[in-house]
């Protein structure tokens, strides 16, 4: 079952896979409709079932019991010229910051960064809109540094494009995790500005359980949280 756990988890990252918001109320409804549910604590997920494919991923402020953890953990979402960070503490954002920089070339509206791979760096505006992204970078790990330092970090919530990933882990201000840090989670979702908004976003959906499933379990999932938010069940 933890063979197919993984290989879930890893088409969740890698596709855009259904998914249910299941709010905290009905979380144990939903665990009782499995008898064979598997708790498996990579990325704080339970196998609910093979057949249909089930996997919940519980609210990171609570253990697997629902009680309340005392779990520290960071959010991190980069896009090319905007990103958010967050420390997060028993649920609750306590610090966050968000950065901007000049890095598209407004004319052709292209990356600062993928124009270098092509074109190279020989104008003036280009060496400035290089020095802007790695200063970015830069700002962006000497925060997370700051929350490394002063927590136990349980968990973190990251988005980055992979174009962007060179940059983050070959800053002249060391990264404080690793590309491939088992505490990692890749947001599987669409970011659009990497701004405050969407940093609430993400943690307001951490917040809560989803249940994640294949397509082609569509209807019949739709009849399972349909009993669930049934008032019979409630």
């Amino acid at each position: 079952m933890k063979d197919n756990f993984l290989f879930l988890q890893q088409t969740i990252e890698e596709e855009d896979m259904p998914q249910r918001i299941i709010p905290v109320e009905k979380i144990t409804v939903l665990l009782n409709k499995f008898e064979n549910k598997e708790e498996i604590v990579h990325h704080h997920s339970v196998q609910l079932s093979t057949v249909p494919n089930y996997l919940l991923r519980l609210p990171w402020h609570l253990n697997t019991d629902l009680t309340l953890n005392q779990s520290v953990y960071v959010i991190c979402i980069i896009q090319t010229e905007s990103a958010s960070v967050a420390l997060v503490k028993e649920g609750k954002i306590v610090d966050h910051k968000t950065f901007s920089t000049y890095a598209v070339r407004k004319k052709q509206g292209k990356s600062q960064i993928k124009y270098l791979k092509t074109r190279g760096k020989s104008k003036a505006g280009s060496r400035v809109r290089l020095a802007n992204t790695l200063n970015f970078f830069e700002h962006i790990n000497e925060r997370l540094e700051s929350y490394f330092k002063e927590n136990t970090i349980d968990r973190i919530a990251f988005s980055c494009s992979k174009i962007l990933l060179p940059y983050l882990f070959t800053s002249k201000v060391k990264c404080p995790f690793e590309k491939k840090d088992e505490r990692i989670y890749k947001i599987p979702k669409h970011i659009p500005n990497a701004n405050f908004e969407d940093l609430q976003q993400i943690h307001k959906s951490l917040s809560k359980a989803e249940l994640i499933f294949e397509e082609q379990d569509l209807e019949e999932t739709n009849q399972l949280l349909n009993a669930i938010f049934s008032k019979d069940d409630e």
